[in-house]
């Protein structure tokens, strides 16, 4: 009850600590997390508990088909780093990730499969689950499923970030502009938000397909990953464009980051995934609001 307690306490620390925050002008590269151990497939998102100090970087991949010999189990792993970005263990869970998350609300780790909204057809160890982790903090392989399947999410490949003070998803849909909003109790879709893209001058294809990070700050609780002209898009929850912040030029963005290797963490960290900068690529970790 006491880590609990903790926990919930250091995340409303970093929550009050991004009221009324100012977009920066520049993204401000603070550290990296060069990968140590070869992502299974692709890296999705990625996850920081205050109290514990980790960081759980969430790979995806599909389970194989099921045999006499083999359960349809994905070998797609959770890696665990210190907050300075240091390695320190591989999991795995069993699950095709697309978000991993610290819910404040109920002082869990859990993460999202591919294909919670079952619209790519049923298949076994999708949904939302819980990860059991130890008292260091760490993954013990086990799991708690809390629903196998989200309609309302739509899309088989979203990556739904998650509002721990309403309780709430933010699914971005797949070449689109559209954001659908799901109670995260109830996993129905209270309403869809259709990003203004004009005024920044973007189209569907330039922008993050699946991912919008939720930052919990005042009039600014969205952000959104232009790869086309490498910047962050910023805006509120009814899809007002807020202003933006950009990348450095030189910052080599690939079609990858249009799917994966994103993720927004509770210390208010925009992370965004290099697979060209070291031996297994390399997570920056950018501040984006000031």
């Amino acid at each position: 009850m006491k880590k609990i307690l903790l926990v919930l306490l250091s995340a409303t620390t970093v929550f009050a600590s991004n009221i009324n925050a100012e977009i920066k002008e520049q993204a401000e590269l603070v550290f990296k997390i060069p990968l140590k151990k070869e992502p299974t497939t692709r890296p999705q998102t990625l996850a920081y508990i205050p109290v514990e100090k980790k960081y759980y970087i969430a790979d995806g991949g599909l389970a194989p088909m099921g045999s006499n010999s083999q359960a349809p189990i994905s070998k797609s792993l959770i890696h665990t780093y210190d907050e300075k970005g240091n390695y320190i263990e591989s999991t795995r869970p069993g699950f095709d990730n697309r978000s991993i998350y610290f819910n404040t609300k109920k002082a869990e780790l859990e993460t999202i499969t591919y294909n919670v909204s079952a619209s790519a057809g049923f298949a076994p160890m999708t949904g939302i689950y819980t990860l059991e982790l130890d008292d260091d903090g760490l993954l013990t392989g086990k799991s708690n499923d809390i629903i196998n399947t989200v309609f309302a999410f739509e899309s088989s490949g979203t990556m739904p970030s998650f509002d721990g003070k309403n309780n709430l998803y933010f699914a971005k849909q797949e070449k689109s502009n559209k954001v659908i909003v799901v109670d995260a109790q109830e996993f129905t879709a209270k309403k869809t938000i259709e990003l203004d893209f004009k005024t920044p001058n973007v189209k569907p294809y330039d922008v993050a397909s699946h991912f919008i990070a939720f930052t919990d700050v005042k009039d600014n609780e969205l952000i959104l990953l232009d790869v086309e002209n490498k910047r962050f898009l910023i805006y509120d929850t009814e899809g007002k464009y807020k202003g933006e912040s950009k990348l450095p030029k030189k910052l080599k963005l690939r079609s990858k980051n249009y799917f994966n290797g994103l993720g927004y963490t509770l210390n208010g960290y925009y992370f965004v995934y290099i697979d060209s900068e070291g031996e297994f690529g390399t997570y920056h970790a950018y501040k984006v609001l000031d």
